[in-house]
């Protein structure tokens, strides 16, 4: 057998080209075979410029005829790219119809020299943690202590209310870091990961972990990144960026809230956190955990395929954990209360938030829109408000000011309803500077203060108050909040998309599980639809499995694979008239998108849908080579609508 070293490196170069989504081999010069690595960055000449690439792969022997370029150069410090997570990459790219290199950039992240200097630390140990308070959970206990084994058990969690999931998830990590292997945590912002970071300090130990997110900065984030690819720790927690994080001995993956679309990558190829993950467990043999207070049709279909294991709180711990939920809105509510059905705050909601207040106990109102009057009509005709400039929405910013273009900017003084020519206006929905401004005067004395994108509360202090939020930045309070009113829920029930009632779910239930065990919530909903009834019974899982049902009669995601192909009029139909007829892929369009944009939808059998990336991305790369214009491919689009 030749014993001779490998002469020849097969690189993915940096470049985002779709014609250049494969390999190229390069000749490793004498001087630089004990650098070039697989896993090693490195520099090369690629049609006459200087590029970096990443080292796939080294060969004995090439396939290429033509001329075999040095590499130039190794760039410090040295292999970066797992082969796990070089594994990974290559599967994500193939998935979503992707150029490798652009995986390997979600995957790397900016070098900085500095970092490279510090000196390695040696790794601390991790302690097996208490099981106690997984046994409230059904299989809790026993994917802890196989977990602990070493083996690869698979949950999908659905967290109790009021459970300090952030904790569960380290003590999962710690069991998987007692026994000698890695985990890694993903969660949806910056808010989540502060929580998560703070709940592993308390449950490893100090410097036992490392977080990666886009906001800590690229100099911590490389610090992170290293940290972890020397095997200086074995936790590794971030947002959707750390997906691809290197981890030694990968023993456990998690992902929270996995219907967030901050989930999503917001560059190409556009992977979902989850299903990265999903196939790092596959490539690792590592366990898994897909948890939220709600749950996805798609994690439901990992437990309908028996991939992972349904874990639920036990019937006794969902009693003693779960508030008192009270919907509005049926018939009968509004006999009882007339006024329900115009009132911006029922009597219910009220006395639940006087009751609260009275107990010295917070209240949280969600409503779904920030801003102040976000959109408004003409008083008398009930026509949508439009800016003359540019025909966009109008909205109030304040009491006693004139309306204002959402698009343009421009400040209306003299609205003239060009149906009717009345000059009054009415609010069609009321945002959440609106509702703390009624608040105020309907609790004189009782501070309101509002949580929103923009300026966010972490947490409130003991005490009565009121707190208005829009979904998803809902402030936590020590002892729970005594009331919880969800206001406004046609908005989020009414939305023309296919995840409108599962997103509106996963909103309700991360605000109702902010409430206290003894509390009340009040969702201004008919208690008969089913999905108020998941939120009345905390039964997330029964929904899920009736939203999936539902999708699999319709031939919806993720039971039927779709993609989406975005461009200019007419270049999407070219590509989905080009595709095998072995495929029996259906177009659903074109929609406009805009006067020279096209939306076009393509399903086909979820069997198929690897076969269906294949030819998109083999489509891409003809384009590009033809210069072509450009035409935006999304696998498993979030909206279908």
């Amino acid at each position: 057998m030749d014993e001779s070293p490998a002469r020849y490196a097969a690189v993915c170069v940096d470049h985002p080209l779709p014609q250049l989504n494969q390999l190229f081999d390069y000749r490793v010069p004498v001087e630089l075979l004990d650098e070039v690595r697989p896993g090693c960055r490195v520099a090369v000449r690629f049609n006459g410029r200087k590029l970096k690439a990443t080292v796939m792969e080294l060969r004995d022997r090439t396939d290429f005829p033509g001329k075999i370029l040095p590499v130039l150069e190794t760039v410090p410090p040295g292999p970066v790219l797992t082969a796990e997570v070089a594994a990974a990459a290559r599967r994500v790219a193939d998935r979503y119809a992707g150029n490798l290199a652009d995986v390997l950039r979600l995957a790397l992240p900016e070098r900085k020299l500095r970092v490279e200097k510090e000196v390695p630390a040696e790794p601390l140990q991790v302690e097996a943690p208490n099981h106690a308070l997984w046994n409230r959970y059904i299989a809790g206990e026993a994917f802890l202590r196989a977990l602990g084994a070493g083996k690869q058990p698979r949950i999908v969690w659905n967290a109790v209310p009021g459970e300090d999931w952030a904790a569960r998830l380290a003590e999962a990590a710690a069991a998987a870091a007692a026994a000698g292997r890695g985990a890694l945590l993903v969660v949806p912002d910056q808010y989540d990961l502060e929580r998560l970071d703070a709940a592993l300090n308390n449950v490893l130990g100090p410097d036992r972990h490392v977080t990666i997110s886009n906001a800590m900065g690229p100099t911590p984030r490389y610090r992170s990144f290293l940290k972890a690819l020397r095997g200086e720790v074995r936790v590794v927690a971030g947002t959707q960026v750390a997906m691809l994080a290197p981890v030694e001995r990968l023993g456990l993956v998690a992902v929270w809230d996995d219907g967030d679309k901050n989930l999503i990558s917001l560059h190409a190829p556009y992977p979902h956190a989850r299903d990265v993950l999903l196939t790092r467990a596959e490539l690792a043999g590592a366990a898994c955990v897909v948890g939220g207070f709600s749950r996805t049709p798609q994690a439901q279909l990992l437990v309908e395929t028996g991939w992972a294991v349904s874990a639920v709180g036990e019937r006794d711990a969902l009693r003693a954990a779960a508030p008192r939920v009270v919907p509005i809105g049926d018939d009968a509510d509004l006999a009882a209360d007339p006024s329900s059905s115009t009132a911006r705050l029922p009597t219910v909601a009220w006395e639940a938030a006087r009751k609260a207040l009275n107990d010295d106990l917070p209240v949280l109102l969600q409503v779904p829109r920030r801003g102040y009057v976000p959109a408004v009509s003409c008083q008398r005709c009930r026509t949508r408000a439009l800016c003359p400039e540019c025909t966009g929405p109008l909205r109030l910013t304040g009491p006693r000011r004139p309306p204002v273009c959402t698009w343009c900017g421009r400040v209306d003084e003299q609205y003239r309803c060009k149906e009717c020519g009345s000059t009054r206006i009415r609010a069609n929905v009321i945002g959440a500077a609106r509702t703390a401004e009624e608040l105020a005067s309907a609790f004189p004395g009782v501070e309101v203060v509002e949580s929103n994108a923009s300026e966010r509360l972490d947490a409130i202090p003991r005490g009565r108050r009121i707190v208005v939020s829009t979904p998803g930045v809902e402030p936590a309070a020590p002892q729970g909040y005594g009331a919880v009113l969800l206001l406004d829920t046609w908005a989020q029930l009414t939305r023309a998309e296919l995840t409108a009632s599962e997103e509106a779910l996963r909103i309700w239930m991360n605000a109702v599980a902010l409430c206290a065990p003894r509390g009340t919530a009040v969702v201004t909903a008919d208690g008969g639809l089913p999905v108020v009834q998941a939120l009345i019974r905390w039964d997330p899982a029964w929904f899920a499995r009736l939203e999936l049902d539902e999708r699999a009669e319709l031939g919806f995601p993720p039971v039927m694979k779709f993609a989406a192909l975005t461009g200019p009029n007419g270049e999407a139909e070219k590509i989905a008239a080009n595709l095998p007829a072995g495929l029996h892929a259906e177009a659903i369009g074109p929609i406009p998108v805009d006067e020279h944009t096209e939306r076009l939808l393509l399903r086909v059998r979820r069997r198929d849908g690897a076969a269906l990336a294949s030819v998109l991305a083999k489509a891409a790369a003809e384009r590009s080579s033809a210069k072509a214009e450009q035409v935006k491919i999304q696998i498993d689009p979030r909206e279908i609508a």
